[in-house]
């Protein structure tokens, strides 16, 4: 399935570092699926599926021992909320990159979310409009392909 979809504001790059805006390129496997169930219906898919809150939040500082890893807010580690006035993260596929274990300063909240309406480019995830992510995770989506650059 090939659909249209937003990359890192740097661009796709085999050398993914912590802050560079890049989205790395390989086989991304979906680990499991957070939604806003204020504004969504669970969406269907084939991995674990959770609903988030407003104290939800993913660490993405180096230095922390929870690193590339969900926390509760509020939390004094350098954080994304999850919990967004946007629509981004209606739905946040958390994908397998640097996750087990994870190695410091490798990328953090790597994630495959919903696009802005302007597909505007992400930190580094991939993202697509809401009705394209939700029919890709219904056909049963487990891994994202990113081309590595040439």
């Amino acid at each position: 399935m090939r659909l249209r979809a937003a990359f890192g504001r740097a661009g796709i790059t085999a050398r993914k570092h912590e802050g560079d805006g890049a989205t790395p390129a390989g086989l991304l496997r979906l680990v499991r699926v957070l939604y806003r169930a204020d504004r969504l219906k669970p969406p269907a898919c084939s991995v674990p599926l959770e609903p988030i809150g407003p104290h939800d939040g993913w660490c993405d500082d180096a230095s922390h021992p929870a690193y590339n890893k969900p926390v509760r807010l509020p939390c004094a580690a350098r954080h994304e909320a999850l919990w967004r006035e946007d629509h981004v993260y209606d739905v946040i596929g958390v994908l397998d990159w640097n996750l087990a274990p994870a190695a410091r300063g490798r990328g953090s909240a790597i994630f495959f979310h919903v696009a802005t309406p302007d597909y505007a480019p992400t930190a580094g995830c991939v993202a697509l409009a809401l009705p394209d992510m939700l029919a890709a995770l219904e056909a049963g989506l487990s891994a994202i392909m990113v081309p590595v650059p040439a």
